[in-house]
């Protein structure tokens, strides 16, 4: 996109609809040193990266992103436990898995629910997505765990094609294993037309939860 409209400024900005909805923005000059940066918090945000007990995580570890900034919601209406549990500590926990670089450059990972638990490794779902979005033959793929006796959680893409392309589950189990840990690798692969989304577009992980279970 840069090289196609070289004199716009892109900005890639994070937050949600909770911050009213913007918490961190990388700035046009930014972006080729970290072009897989959220960047910086704003001037009226405060965001951490933080473990379970809500102390802060080494740069380039991974971690929950929670926010504290007068622009937030004070809470969810009618729902105080999950007002209560949303702002643990004194800071909204997002529900994002990320980590800032050595810089203080954020990097968002993936949400919580969607990381997968494989035989006790934690894995992000977007960093399989990623890799499978290399093979030629993919339009769209969408990872997500499903319960599994060995593994307790097992690896799942399910993929659509680009429109006259074939590809086999072995293919692309072969393409993953040569573009990511072993332990990422999907233990299966399911095809589909196409994947449940949102009006917003947002792919529906919890509808291929229910419909694959």
């Amino acid at each position: 996109l840069q090289q196609r409209l070289p004199g716009v400024g892109l900005y890639n900005c994070y937050g949600q609809s909770e911050i009213a909805p913007l918490a961190t923005v990388l700035r046009p000059e930014e972006h080729a040193a970290r072009p897989a940066s959220a960047g910086r918090p704003i001037l009226t945000v405060e965001t951490r990266v933080v473990d379970l007990a809500m102390n802060d995580v080494a740069p380039g570890e991974h971690g929950e992103i929670v926010h504290r900034s007068p622009q937030l919601l004070t809470g969810y209406w009618d729902k105080p436990d999950m007002s209560e549990e949303a702002f643990m500590g004194g800071w909204f926990h997002s529900g994002d898995v990320g980590y800032f670089d050595e810089a203080g450059y954020l990097y968002v990972v993936d949400r919580i629910k969607d990381v997968i638990n494989t035989g006790g490794v934690m894995v992000a779902s977007r960093e399989v997505e990623e890799g499978l979005f290399k093979h030629p033959a993919v339009a769209e793929v969408a990872v997500i765990g499903q319960p599994d006796e060995k593994w307790i959680e097992a690896i799942t893409a399910v993929v659509v094609t680009k429109e006259g392309v074939e590809v086999s589950e072995a293919e692309l189990i072969e393409h993953a294993k040569a573009h990511m840990a072993p332990f990422k690798v999907p233990k299966r692969i399911v095809f589909t037309e196409a994947l449940p989304k949102s009006t917003a577009g947002k792919i529906l992980k919890r509808n291929l939860r229910k419909e694959l279970s």
